[in-house]
């Protein structure tokens, strides 16, 4: 799974290389993880399962535009925030498209609750037995996006802990702070910045040093930053100097 969380798709003989298993042995597990709908067999190989979901989105210029731009940054950055969860947490993920791959490299893993303001993550969550999906419950407010947002979702995180929160961005400055763009979007997600034990930002590196309408909150709330390897040195060493953990993967 990790190898084609990394790549998309891969060839039998590709996994049998990364992984050092026999041949028998792959198709078996292979056949299993299509059986859990992770991926789809393919002539020699496999491939990531296509949350069909998004099917209605399919000529939606805006949509599609936000799902490609950055795709395999957001991809490992799922991957390496997904590295740090632990079986039996809690954990938060809020609407955005790098929080939604890091649900993806978690949906193979057993043992987790995950609560989420995104319906699209609920969605794709929808179909593994091993992980307890918890929906906050509110109001779409805007058109084609996945984020409840109101006072029920906001009474949903009254009553929860949060073990690790990854936060999707639309900007973080060291003197702007944590940002995106919606105000009402801004309240819910900074509740649950204070509802969480570590707070995770992830965001690809042209979010770093932007700063958005709707303030969340400041950088002194964050534990950690998971961002691509794009990110300027300069930036690195002014996020480094304010006290800031930050993984360029």
């Amino acid at each position: 799974m990790r190898l084609l969380l990394r790549r998309g798709s891969a060839s039998n003989k590709d996994i049998l290389a990364a992984v050092g298993s026999s041949g028998p042995s792959i198709r078996r597990d292979l056949s299993r993880l299509e059986l859990l709908g992770l991926i789809h067999r393919t002539h020699g190989g496999a491939e990531l399962v296509g949350p069909l979901m998004y099917e209605p989105f399919r000529y939606d210029s805006s949509f599609q535009m936000r799902k490609n731009r950055f795709e395999n940054e957001k991809r490992r950055i799922g991957l390496a925030a997904a590295d740090l969860v632990q079986e039996n947490e809690v954990i938060g993920l809020t609407a955005g498209t790098t929080t939604t791959a890091v649900e993806r490299a978690l949906r193979y893993r057993k043992n987790l609750k995950i609560v989420t303001n995104a319906m699209n993550i609920g969605m794709e969550l929808s179909n593994q037995a091993n992980i307890c999906t918890y929906l906050t419950g509110g109001m779409l407010k805007w058109t084609w996006t996945f984020s409840l947002i109101g006072p029920a979702a906001l009474d949903f995180i009254d009553d929860i802990h949060l073990d690790r929160l990854f936060l999707s961005v639309v900007g973080l400055d060291i003197k702007g702070g944590i940002t995106t763009l919606e105000e009402e979007e801004a309240v819910l997600f900074r509740k649950m910045v204070e509802h969480s034990r570590q707070v995770v930002v992830v965001a690809d590196s042209s979010k770093i040093g932007n700063v958005s309408k709707a303030f969340i909150c400041s950088i002194k709330k964050i534990d950690l930053i998971i961002t691509d390897t794009g990110l300027s040195k300069a930036n690195t060493k002014r996020l480094h100097n304010s006290g800031l953990d930050v993984l360029c993967v």
